[in-house]
């Protein structure tokens, strides 16, 4: 039998599938509930902790104690178009950092345990790793897994906004990359780093410049631009720059690297009582205070709501929405009500667990929804709409409208319906995760989302 390192530095080589080759090497004994620390998840670019539902109930589903697995929401969210300059809504990578020392701290301190575990998707993964290096993280921190972390940055063009965090050539990026040892290695010593990337199809690991608005220039990024020297690099073919750290391969991958064994399942397991939660929140990720949010018992196949709302509370400081006891074979519509935004019903599938973040964000009504009678937003959270590889429909249209033929770099899909009539219904299929909606009217700033969870 190999040793664990080589056989995953071997995965990365040959691009083996993930699940396969960790399932052969289920060799070591499961660690007992001493030895699982606490993980931190940090969020990417713009998202909030609502991403990290699916991996939580995968940790949870293998045994993972739920009271040991942390998500944050990080203000404002979106990182600055030049790392030195304020702008309002958004944060730099210092800002960053320390918003992640903070939350490492608390979960210290209410866990009593000496080290937690880091995971990071996308611009989370350099808020990581500038906390690790550089704000006293490589003290506390035993373990960091880096998904679709651009690592060497998005592009690296000079004269191309050169002082942006997603510039490889940027003073952030080129000293978060200095060696750091006889052999060149670019993370910090004493811990220990893993990451995951894509073969080929991560929208932010591109030599093309496509995907940041330069179609046929170069980003001088290659597909490998999320690997780092001195960390276990881990190759997911196929999937997208989101999969990188939500999809069950990305899971799988995970608890192999913290446990030394493969998972039991990357299934969900379903429980008997389950209980909702999170935060009404807008893209800065801040309360929505004074928000109402009303949640209906749906007809999954028609959209249609099952008698009167099953819960409702007015949102307060904190942006928590609940908790609602739900049922797990049940499909809901949660209508989310605020002043500034309007209305948004959002649909979503069963809930099989119980969750802590069921963010809820409004869809606003855009100067270019103008004259629609009705805006329906078909969204896939963790992954993006991939033409080539998945199976999917929205109202009946193939590929649904925006998703590119080639590639893996949208995630949502925005329908307008003309000429008024009945509200109706609207499904979004995504290989086999079927949701439906009823259409709501524009003009008095309604709007509907079909939300995938997976």
């Amino acid at each position: 039998m190999q040793s664990r390192r080589t056989l995953l530095l071997a995965m990365a080589v040959t691009g083996t599938a993930a699940t396969a080759m960790l399932t052969a090497c289920a060799t070591s004994p499961t660690p007992s509930y001493t030895e699982r620390p606490p993980i931190v998840f940090m969020h990417g670019n713009g998202d909030s902790a609502a991403l990290w539902q699916t991996t939580i109930w995968r940790f949870e589903s293998n045994g993972w104690p739920r009271d040991r697995l942390f998500t944050v929401d990080q203000p404002n969210p979106v990182a600055r178009d030049d790392d030195a300059v304020a702008q309002p809504g958004r944060s730099s990578t210092g800002e960053s950092a320390v918003f992640l020392k903070a939350e490492v701290d608390k979960v210290l301190k209410v866990t009593g345990a000496s080290k937690v575990v880091l995971i990071g998707n996308s611009r989370g993964g350099n808020t990581i790793r500038n906390y690790v290096q550089n704000g006293g993280g490589a003290a506390v921190v035993s373990h960091v897994v880096l998904g679709g972390n651009p690592a060497h940055g998005i592009w690296a063009v000079k004269g191309f906004r050169e002082n942006n965090e997603f510039s490889g050539l940027s003073g952030f990026m080129q000293q978060l990359n200095a060696p750091k040892g006889a052999n060149g290695e670019e993370v910090t010593p004493g811990v220990k780093w893993m990451t995951l990337r894509s073969d080929n199809n991560d929208k932010y690991a591109q030599p093309d410049g496509v995907w940041i608005g330069a179609p046929g220039k170069p980003t001088n990024i290659g597909f490998d631009g999320p690997a780092l020297k001195g960390a276990t690099n881990i190759v997911l073919p196929r999937v997208d720059h989101r999969e990188t750290s939500f999809s069950p391969a990305a899971f799988a991958a995970t608890w192999q690297f913290l446990t030394g064994q493969a998972p039991r399942s990357t299934d969900v397991a379903a429980e008997a009582d389950v209980v909702l939660n999170g935060r009404a929140i807008g893209a800065e990720n801040l309360s929505l205070n004074g928000a109402k949010v009303t949640v209906y018992a749906i007809d999954p196949a028609t959209g249609a709501r099952l008698g009167e709302a099953v819960f409702t509370k007015s949102v307060g400081a904190d942006g928590r929405w609940g908790p609602f006891k739900a049922r797990g074979d049940a499909a809901y519509e949660f209508v989310l009500a605020t002043p500034s935004y309007g209305t948004t019903h959002i649909y979503r599938s069963p809930f099989p667990r119980s969750s802590s973040v069921v963010n809820l964000r409004p869809e606003r009504v855009i100067p270019a929804d103008n004259g629609a009678s009705a805006v329906v937003v078909f969204t896939r959270p963790r992954g993006y709409f991939d033409a080539q590889r998945d199976t999917m429909r929205f109202d009946g249209k193939s590929p649904p409208a925006g998703v590119p033929p080639k590639g893996s770099g949208v995630s949502t899909s925005r329908l307008r319906i003309e000429g008024g009539g009945a509200p109706r219904a609207v499904s979004g299929e995504f290989n086999g995760e079927r949701i439906t909606g009823l259409t709501w009217p524009a003009a008095s700033e309604h709007t509907t989302v079909l939300e995938l969870t997976y």
